[in-house]
This record gives C-alpha cells, sequence and structure tokens, in this order.
C-alpha cells in the first residue's frame, strides 16, 4: 500500500463530506418540502371532492323523493331544483 494514498483518501472522504453537506442535503430538504406541499394539495383536492360529492348524494336524495312520493308538493320541488344550479353556480 503506497504512503500517499492515506493522505488522498483523507482529503478525498472530506471533500466528499463537505459536498454532501453543501448540495446532497439541502436538496434532499428540497425535496421533502415539495413532498410536503404535494401531499397538501391532494388532502384539499380530496376534501373538495368529498364536498361535492356530498352536494350531489343530497341532490339524488331529493330526486329519488320526487320520484317516489307523488304528493302535492311535486311541482313546487321540481321548481325549487331548477332554482338551485344557478345558486350552487354561483359559489364556485
Amino acid at each position: 500500500m503506497s504512503p500517499l494514498l492515506i493522505p488522498i483518501l483523507g482529503i478525498s472522504c472530506g471533500l466528499l463530506a463537505i459536498f454532501g453537506g453543501v448540495f446532497v442535503k439541502p436538496w434532499f430538504a428540497y425535496q421533502q418540502r415539495r413532498l410536503e406541499i404535494e401531499a397538501t394539495n391532494v388532502a384539499e383536492k380530496a376534501a373538495q371532492y368529498a364536498a361535492h360529492t356530498e352536494q350531489l348524494e343530497q341532490r339524488v336524495r331529493v330526486l329519488e323523493r320526487i320520484a317516489t312520493d307523488r304528493g302535492a308538493d311535486l311541482a313546487h320541488e321540481i321548481e325549487q331544483l331548477r332554482d338551485e344550479p344557478r345558486v350552487l353556480a354561483g359559489r364556485d
């Protein structure tokens, strides 16, 4: 084994440690932060989809009730449903 090999390895390890501290560690921190932001965005979209699904389920329940109920309120409920899309469109 060459006597010059030990100092060269020592210097190489030091340079590798400096390179890791200057470039690799911030890159990992950046990737972690990017994933956190992406997870937050996905969670927000999931909440929006859940709210939208709940609205659709409520409308389907009303439609089912209208379809099965032949009461005197049928025409009034149909008119209410016709007016609702304009109200919902204003919220989006």
